[in-house]
């Protein structure tokens, strides 16, 4: 099988090509094509490849490309990571949400709209290259935000394009920890949008174990979530919130420690990688242990305010794994390509899954894959507060996709004026008019 990378340049490319290094089985991945405009970072991430390649006899050829067609000639797959405007663009998206007093992650609130924005236009042209050049190829959307850009792209390529995120997956890992489970066993029962879901039920042959965690004070102190959240708060919805919820259910808390905090996950973020592929430029500096300890600190580092906020310390050892959205990638291609068939939660079109949004909304829910893609299985309804929070922020997404279809700046601005963590219109017209003054990306919005 033929992968091209979209983002080929990308921090996280390693992961995905130890995945592929590590599977021996027949049909496998045998070329990788890494796509990237930036040659530079071509040439760095490239040297980590080859490191990790290293004494590996049937390693899968690596080639790198600027040029977007060639890369997605003769594509079985196309993994879609990219980032338009790089981490410049985070920065900004932050600091402009964050001087009006909201939130501005990269993926929820005004940081997140002001990244679909400018992402949008861009994975419209991607996927309507695919349909052109690559028609029968799969693509897996690890793009943030995710579920907006999976949805967006899959008004071109219906079901062949597949959202990824390694967010409930993670979770579920440590929710079976936490019950002194393998987590192969446990069947999650997880619903919702990208990054805004919640794990309902933990099945362990056939029975439901969530209730006796959340029963048990001691073991629902001890993973991420329960230590950001709270024991009470998790008690009191019955379910373990996705980690990126805490964004709403602490948005003040959130806010006011994003507010305090020294530099913004951006900035962070942009420093470090600058040191990383400044250092990998030169041929002096082992790439793959450069790699890794940047990595380390990444995760080491991941929604630290959050846990400032919520006082929950440092990560433990334990999550510091990530949820591995590199094997969930490997398993959605193997699924697919040798008809393996595997229960992922990943994100797709709705059809009734879950009942008060229409047939082509992107959601987040268990699916089963096959040879023919992936369906996702009958769910409970989800309740009340969480039926109104899907509904309100699906809606923003829609605008968000208008305004990208059509240059409608009044979507734009409806987007940000509905979304539940901006209070006001007032504040909204202002963002907007920041974002497109300080992005050039966002030209397009009359």
């Amino acid at each position: 099988m033929r992968l091209t990378i979209l983002g080929g340049g990308g921090f996280r490319v390693p992961l995905v090509y130890q995945a592929l290094l590590d599977d021996h089985a027949e049909g496998r991945v045998s070329h990788v094509t890494l796509h990237d405009l930036d040659p530079a970072r071509l040439a760095a991430i490239g040297r980590v490849l080859a490191a990790q390649a290293d004494g590996v006899p049937d390693a899968p050829v690596v080639t790198t490309t600027t040029d977007l067609d060639e890369a997605l000639r003769g594509a079985d797959f196309v993994f879609s990571a990219i980032r338009v405007h790089g981490l410049e663009g985070r920065t900004i998206d932050e600091r402009v949400a964050l001087a009006e007093g909201v939130l501005g992650q990269e993926t929820v609130g005004a940081g997140g709209i002001a990244y679909g924005l400018r992402t949008v236009p861009v994975a419209l042209d991607i996927a309507s290259r695919i349909a052109r050049l690559a028609p029968h190829a799969w693509v897996i959307n690890f793009t943030n935000p995710a579920g907006l850009v999976t949805e967006a792209m899959s008004r071109e390529l219906g079901d062949r394009v597949i959202g990824i995120c390694d967010s409930p997956s993670g979770l579920g890992k440590r929710v079976a920890r936490a019950l002194g489970v393998v987590p192969s066993r446990a069947q999650l029962d997880y619903a919702g949008l990208n990054h805004l879901g919640w794990l309902r039920r933990v099945l362990v042959d056939g029975v439901d174990r969530l209730p006796e965690l959340l029963a048990d004070e001691t073991a629902l102190a001890t993973f991420e979530e329960g230590k950001l959240f709270g024991t009470d708060w998790l008690r009191a919805l019955g379910a373990i919130p996705n980690e990126y919820l805490h964004y709403y259910y602490f948005n003040r808390e959130a806010v006011t420690a994003a507010r305090a905090a020294t530099q913004t996950r951006g900035t962070f973020l942009l420093e470090q990688q600058r040191r990383f592929y400044a250092d990998v430029a030169s041929c002096d500096t082992p790439a793959l242990a450069a790699w890794h300890a940047t990595r380390l600190e990444r995760e080491t580092t991941y929604m630290a305010e959050n846990r400032e906020a919520a006082g929950a310390g440092d990560r433990e050892s334990g999550d510091l794994e990530s949820g591995g959205y590199e094997q969930i990638a490997l398993a959605l291609m193997r699924a697919i390509a040798q008809d393996q068939r595997a229960t992922l939660i990943l994100n797709v079109r709705n059809r009734r899954t879950i009942e008060h949004l229409d047939a082509d909304a992107i959601v987040e829910v268990p699916c089963l894959v096959g040879s023919s893609g992936a369906r996702p299985v009958a769910i409970d309804a989800l309740p009340d507060h969480a039926t109104a929070l899907v509904a309100s922020v699906k809606a923003v997404e829609r605008a968000v996709i208008e305004a990208a279809v059509t240059g409608s700046r009044g979507a734009a601005l409806r987007a940000l004026s509905v979304h539940p963590l901006v209070d006001s219109v007032a504040v909204a017209r202002r963002l907007l008019d920041a974002y497109q003054e300080q992005l050039p990306q966002l030209s397009y919005l009359r």
